[in-house]
C-alpha cells in the first residue's frame, strides 16, 4: 500500500468478517464422499411474495450420516436469477442457533446460466460453528439477501425459491457439499460440479511481465509501463526514502526474477524502501496474479523490524471517504506489526477511508502463520465479489460493496512500519522477490488457468505483453 500506515491496526477493528475456506462447486444429486457421510437440507421462506424487499431463505442442515461432520467443511448453495446483469447483492444473517458470526454468505455467477438461475448465494461456516454429530442439525439459520440498491427483487423466477415453503421441509433445489463433494440436492441444469472449468477466451486483453530486465534503470522498464519509485512520501517510518537502486534483477530456476530490497540501520534516515508500480491506472475487473517470494528472515543483520511485503492494486483517494476509492492487497508481515506479535498475511478490500481522524471501510481476511517462500497469489474481481487465492486455494471472498468504481495501478512494494523494538544500529536488509505478474481484463480465471496461461507465455518465449487498453 502507498498510504500512511497505522492502517491495518485500524483495519483489524474496522473490517467486516469474511468467508474463508475452500471454494465449493455447483451441485449434483446426493452421492456419498465416503462411507458414512450424508447431509440433508431443510428450507423455508418468510418472504413468500413473487417480489420482495429481500429474499429470506432459512435453512437447517442435518447430518444424515454415521460420522461427525465439521461444519467448516460444509457449503450450501441457493440458486437465483439476477434482477439485472449489473445487479449486486448483499447477505445478512438475522438469527441462527449456531450464531450469525459463524455463518458466511458470498455470491457467485454460474458458468452456464439458465432461465431461472445465473447467480448463487453460497452459505458457509467458520470453525466456530463446531460439528454436527450423526442425526443432529444446525437448528434455525434465518438468512436474507437483498439488492445493494434496496430495490425490490423478483423471486418468482428463482430456481431455489419456494413460495409455498412457509414451514421447514426437505428441499432438493438447494445443494449441500462436504469437503467439495455433493451430498444433497440438484443444481440448475448444465452446472454439474464435475465439469472442468470453462476455458476463458484466448483473446482477452492481457498484461504479462516476466521481469526480464537488466537493472532498475533498464529503458525497457519505463517502455513497458513501469516506474521504479524514487519520490518521497509514505508509507514507512518517518524519514525513510525510496531507493531505485535496491530494485535488482537476477535468474532463479531458469526464470528472471525481480528483487526488492529494503535496508535500514535502525533510523528513518538510514531506511531505504522499494516500490515498483505501473504508470497507468487502467486495471479494474478481471484476474490479477503474481508469483511472489516472501522472506521471514533478513538477508543479513539482526531480525525483528516490522516489515510489509506486498502485491496490490490501487487508485487515488480523491477526498476523505470518497466512494470511488479502491484498493486490493496481499500484505505479508513476517515479524508482525499493527498489533500482531508474529507473522501474518492480510488480504484486504477497501471501499474508502479517512486519514484524519482515521476511519476505515474495508473487509479483510487474515492468515496467522508463516508464508516464507514462493507463493502463487491470485485475485479475481467480477460484478459480484472479490476473491483471493494462495497456492491454488481460496483464501478469502469479499463482498460486492467493495467492488472498484475506477481503474487502478498494479504495485509491488516492501517497507517498514517501525523497527519492532530493535534498538540495534547494525545494518540489515530484507528481500521480496517477484517472478511474474499477470492481469487478464474482465475475465475470471481459476488458479490452474493462470498457471497454464503463464506456462504458455514462457513456452512461446514471450517475456512481456500488454494489450490492456489505456482506459
Amino acid at each position: 500500500m502507498r498510504l500512511t500506515k497505522n492502517r491495518l491496526r485500524a483495519t483489524a477493528s474496522a473490517a467486516v468478517a469474511v468467508a474463508m475456506g475452500a471454494a465449493a462447486l455447483a451441485a449434483l444429486p446426493a452421492t456419498a464422499s465416503a462411507a458414512g457421510d450424508g447431509l440433508s437440507v431443510q428450507y423455508r421462506t418468510s418472504a413468500t411474495g413473487a417480489s420482495a424487499d429481500q429474499a429470506e431463505p432459512w435453512f437447517k442442515v442435518k447430518n444424515t450420516g454415521t460420522t461427525t461432520v465439521q461444519l467448516a467443511s460444509v457449503r450450501i448453495r441457493y440458486y437465483f436469477k439476477a434482477d439485472s446483469a449489473s445487479a449486486s447483492y448483499r447477505f445478512a444473517c438475522s438469527w441462527a442457533v449456531k450464531g450469525c458470526a459463524n455463518i458466511t454468505g458470498t455470491f457467485g455467477t454460474l458458468a452456464n446460466p439458465t432461465a431461472t438461475a445465473d447467480r448463487y448465494l453460497e452459505i458457509g461456516f467458520t470453525s466456530g460453528a463446531g460439528t454436527l454429530a450423526p442425526g443432529a442439525d444446525t437448528g434455525d439459520m434465518q438468512l436474507r439477501f437483498y439488492q445493494s440498491t434496496w430495490q425490490p427483487l423478483v423471486q418468482s423466477d428463482d430456481y431455489s425459491f419456494g413460495a409455498s415453503q412457509s414451514s421447514y421441509g426437505d428441499w432438493s433445489k438447494v445443494t449441500a457439499q462436504l469437503s467439495g463433494t455433493t451430498l444433497w440436492g440438484q443444481a440448475p441444469a448444465g452446472n454439474d460440479p464435475t465439469d472442468p472449468p470453462t476455458d476463458p477466451p484466448a483473446t482477452g486483453a492481457t498484461l504479462f511481465d516476466d521481469f526480464d530486465y537488466s537493472a532498475y534503470n533498464d529503458p525497457k522498464i519505463s517502455a513497458h509501463g513501469w516506474s521504479v519509485r524514487s519520490a518521497s512520501g509514505g508509507p514507512g517510518v518517518s524519514g525513510a526514502t525510496w531507493a531505485p537502486g535496491n530494485v535488482t534483477f537476477a535468474t532463479s530456476s531458469g526464470n528472471s526474477v525481480m528483487n526488492l530490497e529494503t535496508s535500514t540501520s535502525g533510523t528513518g534516515e538510514s531506511t531505504k524502501q522499494t516500490e515498483v508500480v505501473t504508470n497507468a491506472r487502467k486495471f479494474k475487473n478481471g484476474t490479477y496474479a503474481a508469483r511472489v517470494r516472501f522472506n521471514d528472515a533478513p538477508k543479513y543483520g539482526p531480525d525483528g523490524d516490522h516489515l510489509v511485503q506486498t502485491f496490490f492494486t490501487i487508485n487515488d483517494l480523491t477526498a476523505p471517504m470518497a466512494d470511488d476509492y479502491s484498493e486490493y492487497d496481499f500484505e505479508y508481515l513476517p515479524n508482525g506489526g499493527w498489533g500482531e506479535s508474529s507473522n501474518i498475511l492480510y488480504t484486504t478490500s477497501w471501499e474508502t477511508y479517512q486519514p484524519d481522524p482515521w476511519v476505515a471501510v474495508n473487509q479483510h481476511t487474515e492468515g496467522r502463520q508463516s508464508y516464507d517462500g514462493w507463493h502463487d497469489l491470485v485475485l479475481t474481481i467480477d460484478n459480484n465479489n472479490i476473491k483471493y487465492y494462495i497456492d491454488g486455494q481460496l483464501f478469502g471472498t469479499h463482498d460486492a460493496a467493495y467492488l472498484p468504481e475506477r481503474p487502478m495501478s498494479i504495485n509491488f512494494n516492501q517497507w517498514l512500519i517501525d523497527f519492532g523494538g530493535l534498538t540495534s544500529s547494525t545494518a540489515r536488509a530484507y528481500d521480496e522477490q517477484v517472478d511474474y505478474v499477470l492481469h487478464v481484463k474482465d475475465q475470471v480465471l481459476t488458479p490452474a488457468q493462470v498457471a497454464a496461461k503463464v506456462a504458455a507465455y514462457r513456452g512461446a518465449g514471450t517475456t512481456f505483453e500488454d494489450t490492456v487498453p489505456s482506459s
